[in-house]
This record gives C-alpha cells, sequence and structure tokens, in this order.
C-alpha cells in the first residue's frame, strides 16, 4: 500500500469526538466529492474514485444525523457504480437538514473544526509522496475558491501552502519536510506523521554521513596529492648536487618523507627526532619544496 493510501486509511477511523468537528469534516468531503450535475434540491450525491471519503460520509451522517437507522431503505445508497463509489440521499427534509448544517459550519469554524476540515479534505483529494524520495503533499482542489479556502486554514497553524494550476484543477501543495510533518498532526494522522519523521531523521543522518565521507575522501585525496608532489620535488633535490648541502635537519625530513609516503604531518611528527608538531613539519617540506624549485630554474 502507498504512503497516501496507510494515511487514508488512518483518517477514516478518525473521528472527532464532536458534533462540530464531525459536521465540518462532512462540509469538506461534500465540497471535494459532490455531483452538482446529479443534486437536486432534496437530493444529494456524493462520489469519488476513492472509497474512503464516501464511506466516512457515511458514517459521519450515521452519527450526525441517524440517517441510516431511520432511512436505510429508502433515503441513503451506498455502493459502487462502475470505478466510482457513491452515496446517495434522497430524502429531502433530511437533505436539506445536512446541507444547512454544513453551510452553518464552514461559516463558523473554530480550531478543531478546522482541523476537521483539513482532514476530510486531504481524505477526498490529497496525496504524499514517499517521504524516502521526496517531501510533497498536495490536495487537488476543483477551483480557486476551494484552493484559497484551504490556504488560509493551513495558514492558519503556520503551515506555508501553495498553489499552482493543473490542467483545469488548482493544486495546494506543500515540500517543505516540516510543513507536511504539520499538516499530518494537524489532520489528526500521528501514526502516519512518526512514520514521516522517522524516515526522515533516517535520511538526514545518511545524508549527514555522506556529507562527511565525501569531505573526508576529498581530505585524503589533498592529502595524497600533496604528498606525492613533495616526494617528487625531494627525489629531485636527491638527485642534485644541492642535495648535500642540505642541513641534517632539512635531510632528515626529505628521507623520512620519502620513506612513508602515505604519513600525515602529524605522524611524520611523530617519527621526527626530535618530535616536531605539524606546524614544524610543514614548513622543512616547504622549504624543501622550494629549495628543489629553485634548483630546477636554475637547471
Amino acid at each position: 500500500m502507498s504512503f497516501s493510501g496507510k494515511i487514508k486509511e488512518e483518517l477514516e477511523r478518525a473521528i472527532a469526538p464532536s458534533r462540530h468537528c464531525q459536521l465540518a469534516e462532512m462540509a469538506a468531503i461534500y465540497d471535494f466529492c459532490k455531483r452538482p450535475s446529479e443534486e437536486n434540491e432534496g437530493r444529494i450525491v456524493i462520489a469519488s474514485e476513492n472509497e474512503l471519503p464516501v464511506r466516512k460520509f457515511f458514517t459521519l451522517l450515521k452519527k450526525t444525523f441517524n440517517m441510516y437507522n431511520s432511512h436505510a431503505d429508502s433515503a441513503l445508497f451506498y455502493g459502487k457504480s462502475g470505478a466510482w463509489y457513491r452515496l446517495v440521499t434522497d430524502d429531502p427534509d433530511e437533505t436539506e437538514k445536512v446541507r444547512s448544517a454544513i453551510k452553518t459550519t464552514t461559516e463558523t469554524m473554530r480550531s478543531c473544526c478546522r482541523r476537521a476540515y483539513v482532514r476530510g479534505a486531504f481524505l477526498s483529494a490529497g496525496s504524499v509522496s514517499d517521504p524516502e524520495k521526496s517531501y510533497h503533499l498536495e490536495i487537488v482542489c476543483q477551483d480557486e475558491r476551494q484552493a484559497q479556502f484551504l490556504t488560509e486554514l493551513l495558514a492558519s497553524f503556520e503551515i506555508e501552502a501553495k498553489t499552482v494550476l493543473r490542467k483545469k484543477a488548482r493544486v495546494l501543495y506543500v515540500k517543505d519536510g516540516t510543513n507536511i510533518v504539520d499538516t499530518l498532526n494537524v489532520m489528526g494522522a500521528h501514526v502516519a506523521m512518526m512514520d514521516f519523521e522517522n524516515t526522515r531523521i533516517l535520511k538526514e543522518m545518511r545524508n549527514s554521513v555522506n556529507r562527511k565521507v565525501n569531505c573526508e575522501t576529498a581530505n585524503i585525496g589533498k592529502t595524497v596529492t600533496a604528498a606525492q608532489r613533495q616526494i617528487d620535488d625531494i627525489r629531485c633535490l636527491m638527485e642534485s648536487d644541492a642535495y648535500a648541502e642540505l642541513p641534517p635537519a632539512l635531510k632528515a625530513m626529505a628521507e623520512l618523507r620519502v620513506s612513508y609516503p602515505e604519513a600525515t604531518l602529524k605522524e611524520l611528527g611523530e617519527l621526527s627526532t626530535p618530535e616536531l608538531g605539524k606546524s614544524g613539519v610543514n614548513h622543512r617540506l616547504r622549504k624543501l619544496s622550494r629549495l628543489a624549485r629553485e634548483y630546477a630554474d636554475k637547471e
């Protein structure tokens, strides 16, 4: 199952304890899944290629209006029609109650209701990329109104969302990993939030280790290159008459460098008699290289 599928299954099971929050989630599902071309004043039609938002709307209808018990035969139909899952209510009185309650809820939403609305919107038209691959959350809105309303709801939780036009739909998206975690938390997808966070932490640890390894590899490469250049300079001096005139300390360093080509400056200092610090070793090697260049220029 995809990461988005796991999130939606978690959200479908999450039922807000308060009726006003349940209505807010119903309002979101209705807004994103309604079928205006099939509706009329006494009829509500909810349809989606995904069963979960339709099933959630059905569950919330039972809890908020008790419609399952009083109109099981005539007022409700929930099932699969072709590639679509559909819910139909045909009772005019109950339909008016549902529409009126949904409208009132969206006009005066508390913080908890805003969370419920975002949950319903994502359940209806949202997706999240696998965090192992990329950080991307999006909700496909039908128009600019939906996108703007959702953007404002997320902004109330200090979550920055952007929108882009994709074909005929306005898509709201969140790219930043921290903002995606906050959005999952707002919706109440706490298990998915922890999975996302764990994956993100592991990715950041791997990236950090890779950066350090690459840095160390680069430093090793620089050290090897510098050591080889020093050895070439020293051998050039050894083949010249100038080498015999070098002070004993420089000769000793030259022989150590040639004998231990892979040694670091610190290790060369420890092999010296008396011991030298890195700066002392580096000073003598620089002097040897300079003398080698001077001899090469004379030649």
